[in-house]
This record gives C-alpha cells, structure tokens and sequence, in this order.
C-alpha cells in the first residue's frame, strides 16, 4: 500500500495566511510520555500488511551476560499515581524530574486537575516524591516544567491556577538541581512557557494571558511589564529584544498584517519601532525576517535583516498570496532554506530556496517539497554529517519519496537501496524512502530520524523500500556513513536511542496492543542485535529515555501494567550497559575515516565538501568497547581545490536532473540583470552558479563566467525628486517666451520626457519582484517609497519612538 497524498489530507490545522519563520524543534532535555486508555485502542491493532524484504541479525545473551545486566536493571513502580501523562525533564548530571500530571477532562465543569513531582540523581535508577518541595501544588502539564538552557541545574515550575479566582499566576523557581524550590508570586497569568535567555539563564521573557510582554532580570524573583498587545517575541543577539504587538484600539492585526515591529536594547527602558504593518517575524541564524504586505491587497513578500532590524532588504523570493506561507526550515551564519508554498489552496506542496549568506538572494533548491496540511515538514538535519538533510518530495501522481542533500542542497538525489534488502517485484524504482514528522504524526512511526553530533555518520531510522514510501509495515534502517549507504537492521517500527557516543544503540519493539519485556542493544552499528529480557512483567511501552549528549551508556523505558488493583501503574526501568562493556576503547579500536569519501574519484578531491576534506577518529564497527564520558570527536580538516561541486545555481538558475549543469529558468525574462541593494552594486555574476555558503575551497577551477553587467547602481529616487533631473533644451525655452502656441506644444514634450525620465531612473533602480514560479511581472519594476514597511526601499530606517508614543 503506498502512502500517497489522502494520508495528508485527513487533517488542516495550519492557517496558511501565517507564516512559520522558525520551524519547531524538539527541546532533547524534555520529553513527555502518556497514557493510552486500553479500552480506546482496539482499532489501532498491529495489522501490518506487506512483507519485510530483509532478515535482522539478532541473537540472545549468554546465561553470564543476562545475570549481568539483571544485576544492574533497576525498576520503580510508581504506585497509587493514576496520572495520565509523565513529563521528564534532565536538570543536571544524572538528575531527572518527572511530573505525573492528571488533568480534569475537557468536557468536565470540574476546571483543576493533581500532579506529582519525582526527582532522581541517579540516571532514573531510583526516584523519590518531593511534591512537598512546592507544597503539594498543582503544575501545569503544557508548559509547566522548564529547565535553563546554560546551566540545567536552573529549574523553573509553572502552577496551575484559576485565572478568575487569582490575581495572578504562582512560580517556583530552583538553583540547585530541584533539590530545594522557592515560591514567587507573579503579577500575571502566563498564557505561554516561560522563555530563557539561550546565554545569561537569569533573564526571563514571557506572555500574560491578557497579550502583556514580562521580563525578569533575576531569575523569576521580580518582574516588570515591558509592553502591552504583545503578540510574539524572540531574543536576538546580546540582550536585544524584538517583539511585535498590535497598533492601540485593533483586533485580528497579524492576520490582517497590521502589526508592529519593535526592539529593545535595554530591557524595555526605550523601545525602537524597526518595520510596520508585518504579518509575523522570525529571528534564526543572525537572521532576522519579516513578512509584509507592501500594498493593499497585494502578495506578502520577505524583507531580511542581518544586522539586529537597523536596516532591511527585500529577499528575492516568491511572494506568497493568503493562501500560501513561508517557513523557515533550517539556517545559520551562512545559509538559510525557505520553503515557500505553492500557489493554490491546500497544494501541500512548495519549493525549497537556499540564500547567500546575506539572506537576501536565494536560489531554487528543490521543488514539489511536501508540507502538509497539518503543519509537518519532514526536513531534517542530519546532524552526525556536515551538509547532509534528507526531506520527502510529492511526486505528481500523489506519492511521497525521500530525498538527500550533501551538500546543503547543492544537489538532491534519492536514497539508495540497502544492500542487504530486497526490492519488491512490482517496483520501478527501487529506492528506500524515510519516514519523517508526517508519519509521526499520523502514528504510522513512534520516532522520528535520529542523529547526534557526537555519533559521527550514524544516522537511524523508520522507512520502506520500493517506488514510494509506504504505510504497509514500516522497518528501521542504519546509516553508518551519514546516508550515503543504509543497511535493514530491524523489522517493524521500534523506539531507538544513540548511547555512548554511538558505541551502543538500543531499540525496544512499539506495539499498540501487546506488552514488551525485552530490549534490543547493538554495538557495530546496527549490523547485529542481542536481545536483553529485563522484566518477569511485561509493560505496556510508552517511550525510551537517556541523558542528552548521548554520552551516558544508561538508558531508562518507561511504561505501565496493571496493579494490584487493577489501575494502570507508571512504571520505570533504567538498565546501566556500563556493566556489560567495561573495557576502554583503546587506540587499536579506533579507525581514521575519510567523511563524503566515495573511494573511487580522484585522490586530490575525494571526500571534499563545501570546499575541504574531514578525517575523523572513529570507533570500528567490531570493537566492543565503550568511548566513555570523557569521549572528544576529533576530526582533522584539509582544504581542496574549487570544483563546480563547490558552486550552487545561482538566483534565476536551476540545475538539471541528473546533472550538474545550472540553467536558466525558462520564464526569467532578464538573464543579466543587478539587483541594486542599499545602494551598492550587487552584481549577480551571471555564469548561472554562485560558491555555495559557507564553502572554504581555494583556488582551483570555477565555472566560465559568460557575460558580467556593470552599470551604475543608483539610491532609490522619491517621485518628487525624480523631476529635478528632467532636463529641458535652451532652444526649449527660447520658444516657451516667444511664442505661447509654441510653448504650450513645449510643455506638452517636456511632461513626455519626465515621464521617459522617470522610466529609466525607475528601472536603473532595484527591481522589486512580483514572483509566481520565478516570473518577473513589469508592472511592479517600481514601488514607490511608501510600500515598503516604513517607508525605505533599500531598508528601514530607525525610528526612536517616545514611551508615550508606544502605549497601547
């Protein structure tokens, strides 16, 4: 059964009018398991269809090793907690907070609900109940549990509170480790998390319920009101502050994009009006976005700044009508990928561009990029691989097939198939496609892709083999070199975890309707399996947990059973592998491994990417030894000679199918056009290729420029300016006195040559683009000045604002 476009169709959540500047990201030192009532289940059996095209190496342990990893296998039972959900949150080496929380039912006039706090300081082995440490208080399950970014021994708790019976919301606050808590009183309901600043953990950011922006300068001891009718916010660089509210006495601004861009500097002293009437904004990567509609009616269009909102510049993108969106999907320093929606309501669809490193230009990446209904992109950054992502595309015909990019989107292809699995008799073009957040979503996979930076090229995850992906029974694949080459190493889907650096894999089975008591565990990369049972009393999985880094080689499986009453009881189980590998990795059991290496093109180039070469210190497959905590990546870099892999299309290019060629799109009009930013010349070099960014490679070879355009890049004119360099002939005049026929005939050619003027000026101006798959409409080649957010074409200029000018 191939999972085609009706899977995505069953659910629209997203307002495709709002625009996704920062994707979402998963916090790795939080994770949330819940409780599914097993009388609601019964639909959602294990009846997988299809056949698996592979066998898994697996094997069970010795009598030795069994009695072993029992002795240090160490179970809680949770008992008389009847809470549907288990909130774990790791705040500090090897302690964890868990809060059970059970809510009222939504249908219920009973508004309230109980919840319990556990802590643990030995990697979950044991858990002790110090709900007395905040007085017994009910903890909100969304939002209520947030540990400091920088130091995690910094613990935030959220009380849930009556908004009609309280004046304001309870806080407690902890800095050392939830070891002891301090009550704080505030002057507002939170409606949101309560946001850390991602350097100084002692600067808070939030949202009331009633749309007011809070800051605390002391870690949740006092607090101050920043500002009214706030409606989003996001740190920037240093202590810089951006939020957008809505203008005093609206409603519905940010759909109707009437909202206010503001920045502060100084925690709220003095406020800094930087762009109007945006849709929403997003700051990622030193970037900072807007979307704005610069005329009544008209397309929103991207204007970016790199330099904290003092100027802006219109990114050369697609614009994007109500019914299509924006969204950030990844970025840093050098880059930034947009997808962009394609025109039409729910397409489900998009293209993905890829900018310079100054946000500005951006060049077609990929195309019919699937975004669902639902707001799920599958794009993911594989993270144990420098310049690998891998996506799902939706083919015209309705089917879904995985993408891979090593080169930040240089260049996609598909993935290959596994070597050690067979393609189905029916299939074309066989290829293994990756599950991602659709699937996930949907609850066709427990887990997502899963990478770490410290596991270098180990990539894991759910996926199908055959023309398209498929819903039928999904398996786990392993990727050993970043996604080059995957290898079928367990069949049907499972929950998975990357220990010790990626010495050691773990996998539990996920099923719906049946009970486990065994795990699975690896060391050679998922080539072989043993199998570990750790309970006489099997539970019902509700997820796998280990400290992030994945340096820790303990892993903790949390679940439920029945007890002795009958009730569903939590249960944890956190099993110590460091038992079983004792002996440390020695030099012998390490390997020097060339990354991006293909072993058959030119020594002087082979492994280069994004203009030079890394060697890593890696552990070999058949070494059954553990990195240790004290585990360093190293790695080794060498620069290469440019080669054409080294450049991506440029601005108005696309590269052909199966080549490496950039060619022009067929329907941009101007192949050698500048585009004139903040009044400096801005020539695209139009070879039809630009370096990619952040690319390091020297000299070399780089492809043939074919034709350079060099003409004076002028500021941009106001339309009352423009008639002071209308010229007029001295001739022109002498008529005007003499004769008034003759004069009246003069006016009439001195108003055509102003209007010839203004044409020629208009168009050595920076053309603004009116896109739709990269079309160059000509009634948009000038904007006049008021079109743009506040007023400046080339950017936006700073406007100091009163305090009184800012109440709303």
């Amino acid at each position: 059964m191939n999972w085609t476009l009706l899977v995505l169709g069953s659910v629209c959540l997203l307002v495709l009018s709002e625009d996704a500047f920062v994707h979402g990201k998963r916090n790795a030192r939080t994770v949330t398991f819940s409780r599914t009532p097993r009388g609601h289940s019964r639909h959602r059996r294990d009846t997988w269809t299809g056949q698996t095209r592979f066998t898994a190496c697996k094997s069970p342990l010795t009598p030795k090793d069994q009695a072993l990893l029992l002795s240090h296998t160490h179970e809680t039972g949770f008992h008389g907690d009847d809470g549907s959900s288990f909130t774990l949150t790791w705040v500090g080496d090897g302690v964890i907070l868990v809060l059970s929380t059970l809510s009222a039912p939504s249908d219920s006039f009973y508004e309230g609900g109980s919840s319990r706090l556990y802590r643990s300081e030995d990697y979950g082995k044991s858990f002790h109940d110090v709900s007395h440490a905040i007085n017994n208080t009910f903890i909100k399950k969304d939002f209520g549990i947030s540990a400091g970014p920088g130091n995690p021994q910094q613990v935030i708790l959220t009380a849930n509170l009556p908004f009609t019976e309280t004046p304001g919301g309870v806080i407690f606050t902890s800095m050392d480790a939830a070891v002891t808590f301090r009550s704080v009183q505030l002057p507002f309901h939170p409606a949101q998390a309560i946001q850390f600043h991602y350097q100084d953990s002692k600067y808070l950011v939030v949202i009331s319920i009633d749309d007011v922006l809070w800051l605390s300068q002391d870690f949740g001891n006092s607090w101050s009101e920043v500002h009214k009718g706030v409606h989003t916010f996001t740190w920037g660089s240093g202590i810089t502050l951006f939020f957008s509210s809505s203008p005093k006495g609206t409603v519905e601004a940010a759909r109707r994009g009437e909202l206010i861009l503001r920045r502060t500097q100084d925690f709220g002293k003095n406020f800094t009006t930087i762009a109007n009437n945006i849709f929403s904004f997003g700051y990622i990567g030193g970037f900072l976005f807007t979307s704005v509609m610069e005329k009544l009616g008209s397309p929103r269009v991207i204007y970016v700044s790199s330099d904290q909102g003092d100027h802006f510049r219109k990114a050369q993108l697609p614009s994007a009508t109500t019914e299509q969106f924006y969204s950030v999907l990844d970025g840093d320093e050098d880059m930034i990928f947009m997808h962009v929606d394609n025109p039409g309501e729910d397409t489900y669809f998009g293209t993905i561009y890829t900018s310079d490193d100054r946000g500005i230009l951006y060049s077609k990446s990929l195309e019919r990029h699937l975004f669902g209904g639902e707001g799920k992109s599958d794009f993911t950054n594989v993270t144990s691989l420098r310049g690998v992502y891998l996506t799902n595309i939706l083919e015209e015909d309705g089917r879904i097939r995985s993408v891979i990019t090593f080169d930040r989107g240089g260049r996609w292809r598909f993935l290959k198939k596994p070597e050690n699995v067979n393609c189905p008799e029916t299939s074309k073009k066989c290829n293994l496609h990756i599950h991602g957040e659709h699937s996930h979503f949907s609850g066709i996979t427990p887990m997502l892709p899963l990478s770490e930076p410290t596991a270098i090229g180990l990539v894991i995850a759910h996926g199908s083999v055959g023309d398209s992906i498929s819903a039928a029974r999904p398996d786990v694949y392993v990727s050993g070199d970043g996604g080059y080459t995957w290898w079928g190493t367990l069949r049907g889907p499972h929950h998975y975890s990357i220990l010790d650096s990626g010495g050691l894999i773990v996998a539990v089975e996920a099923h719906r309707d049946r009970q486990i008591s065994s795990i699975k565990f690896s060391t050679d990369e998922g080539q072989c399996w043993k199998i570990f049972n750790f309970t006489d009393h099997p539970i019902f999985l509700a997820g796998l947990a280990s400290e992030p880094g994945t340096k820790t080689m303990n892993i903790s499986i949390f679940g439920y059973r029945p007890d002795d009453d009958d009730q569903p009881m939590w249960v944890a189980v956190t099993i110590d592998f460091e038992h079983l590998l004792t002996r440390e990795c020695g030099e012998e059991d390490y390997v020097q491994w060339l990354a991006h290496s293909d072993y058959d093109s030119d020594p002087e180039t082979d492994g280069c990417l994004l203009g030079y070469k890394e060697t890593f210190r890696r552990l070999k497959k058949l070494s059954a030894c553990r990195n240790g905590g004290g585990y360093v990546v190293s790695r080794q870099q060498r620069p290469c000679p440019c080669t054409r892999e080294d450049y991506m299309c440029e601005y108005g290019f696309y590269r052909h199918e199966n080549t490496s060629e950039c060619l022009l799109q067929p329907n941009f009009l101007n192949q050698t056009q500048d585009i004139c930013l903040n009044g400096e010349l801005d020539d695209l070099q139009y070879t039809g290729y630009r370096k990619i960014p952040g690319d390091k490679c020297e000299g070399g070879a780089r492809p043939s420029r074919q034709e350079d355009v060099f003409k004076k890049c002028e500021k941009d004119i106001s339309p009352t300016s423009s008639y002071s360099h209308t010229e007029r002939s001295p001739g022109m005049l002498v008529l005007i006195v003499m004769c008034t026929c003759v004069g009246v005939i003069g006016l009439v050619i001195t108003a055509a040559l102003i209007i010839t003027s203004r044409r020629v000026n208009c168009r050595q101006r920076s053309p603004a683009y009116r896109f739709s798959a990269l079309q160059l409409q000509e009634d948009d080649l000038c904007v006049s000045n008021e079109s743009s957010p506040n007023g400046k074409l080339n950017g936006f200029q700073v406007q100091e604002d009163s305090d009184e000018d800012l109440i709303e």
